[in-house]
């Protein structure tokens, strides 16, 4: 007789634990623990290229550009990731059970693939909205040169759809990023 299959969920504390010691990221996202995929030489340039133009913007304030080596805690639902980009504005606020999580970005920004593009633009979006401190989160495309932000208002979120020639204004961190400025810089490496 086969036995069923046992399914295991995990504290955030062993989370913390395997996160410690492994060479692989992983997200902990309702008691797993997933392994998260590389990315593509393309992937990491766009997340180069905006990580720098945030960081130009920025300077001489009390905010800091982060890559995808800051984990980010929602602390409504429990999920602990890695965004691609991260901006934290003082006072930075670590997670009480891990000093190496944050919990308050002002800005996050994915940069989809073919594997994350849905949960990108779905289920992450909605978990990373419910961070209190979150202002905006941008999503940009790896499909075609086009950038997603989501604004939180008084009323709730908003986006905005930049496309190719296009700018976004960063309200939030006081900046305005073009479009394509972004991808020329990511493809400046082929």
């Amino acid at each position: 007789m086969a036995e069923a299959a046992r399914s295991l969920v995990y504290s955030f504390q062993e989370y913390v634990a395997l996160e410690e010691y492994s060479n692989v990221r992983h997200e902990f996202r309702d008691g797993s623990i997933l392994a998260m995929a590389g990315g593509s030489p393309e992937h990491a340039a766009l997340c180069a290229a905006i990580s720098g133009l945030i960081m130009q913007g920025i300077m001489g304030t009390r905010c800091v550009v982060h890559s995808s080596d800051l984990r980010v805690r929602v602390h409504a639902t429990g999920l602990a990731t890695y965004p691609d980009v991260s901006v934290v504005c003082a006072p930075r606020e670590l997670d009480p059970e891990d000093r190496n999580t944050v919990r308050n970005p002002r800005v996050l920004v994915e940069v989809t693939s073919p594997s994350s593009e849905d949960y990108d633009r779905g289920e992450k979006r909605e978990q990373y909205q419910q961070i209190t401190s979150l202002a905006e989160y941008v999503i940009v495309s790896h499909r075609t040169r086009r950038m997603e932000v989501w604004r939180r208002r008084d009323a709730g979120w908003v986006v905005e759809t930049a496309p190719s020639g296009a700018r976004v204004r960063l309200d939030s961190i006081g900046i305005e990023l073009e479009v394509d400025r972004v991808y020329e810089i990511a493809a400046q490496a082929d």
